[in-house]
């Protein structure tokens, strides 16, 4: 089972690339972030012509997340449970392969926090001790689990192109990465750094300053994989290239490839 993750950055503004985009990764399951769309606007006919079962929970114009599936979409769970929220941050559902081990999926797209320190801080922070909880209760299922999504979070200076420069940023800050720490401490494996080790594998470039072109770049969507989904990786990746095509999202897909 192929399960990507990808900030599409508008779902209805990147259209003909997102769609190009899953005929080419032929992924089984895909999350998306900042579908920045209602319900009823995201456009479901086109990837159910693929194929894809489409569970949402949009809101109007920020935020917003999808998940879509080959398989049977089960359970499906909308909005952080324990933590309440008017931004549409969060969707979780059983997908449910016919013959095999259903794989419970979690897409999100945590609070960037910018600026910091300050209100938008502190509702990142509580979010993620929100998130922390839910996993915790789901890591106790003992289920094939993913938490995939946009963190908004750089763990190491190995995921930015220039630490200094990020500093004092919410998503490098040194109470964002403890946070982050502490959900992966509770037994979660990083697909993508479980599989390639190398530094400096970005999955966002600014708009801004030639970001792209200057691969100046920070790693901030993540995959991460209960044991019992960690057994079963086969091997992940970026699909850098996406970033360079027209109206490119600044975020690039993520995924993994997990054994049935």
């Amino acid at each position: 089972m192929k399960i990507a993750t990808w900030n599409v950055n508008s779902v209805k503004a990147r259209l003909d690339s997102v769609l190009t985009w899953m005929k080419q990764a032929e992924a089984d399951v895909a999350g998306f972030q900042e579908i920045k769309c209602i319900d009823d606007a995201f456009p479901r006919f086109e990837f159910e012509a693929m194929g894809y079962n489409v569970e949402t929970h949009g809101q109007k114009t920020y935020n917003g997340v999808a998940l879509l599936s080959k398989h049977p979409i089960e359970d499906v769970v909308r909005g952080l449970p324990g933590f309440a929220d008017e931004q549409a941050r969060y969707i979780e559902a059983l997908i449910a392969p016919r013959g095999q081990a259903a794989v419970r999926v979690a897409c999100l797209y945590l609070p960037n926090g910018n600026p910091a320190p300050g209100d938008k801080y502190d509702y990142k922070l509580a979010w993620m001790e929100a998130l922390q909880a839910r996993v915790a209760h789901l890591l106790r299922l003992e289920e094939r689990l993913v938490v995939m999504g946009d963190y908004n979070v750089i763990p190491t200076p190995d995921d930015v192109h220039d630490p200094a420069a990020w500093a004092k940023d919410a998503l490098f800050l040194p109470a964002s990465r403890a946070a982050l720490r502490k959900l992966v401490h509770l037994g979660l494996t990083d697909a993508v750094r479980a599989c390639n080790r190398q530094p400096h594998q970005y999955t966002f470039w600014d708009y801004q300053g030639g970001a792209w072109p200057k691969n100046n770049g920070i790693r901030i969507d993540h995959i991460l994989l209960s044991p019992q989904a960690a057994d079963r990786l086969e091997e992940a990746g970026i699909d850098r290239h996406v970033r360079g095509w027209d109206k490119a999202s600044d975020h690039v897909p993520v995924w993994c490839r997990l054994s049935g």
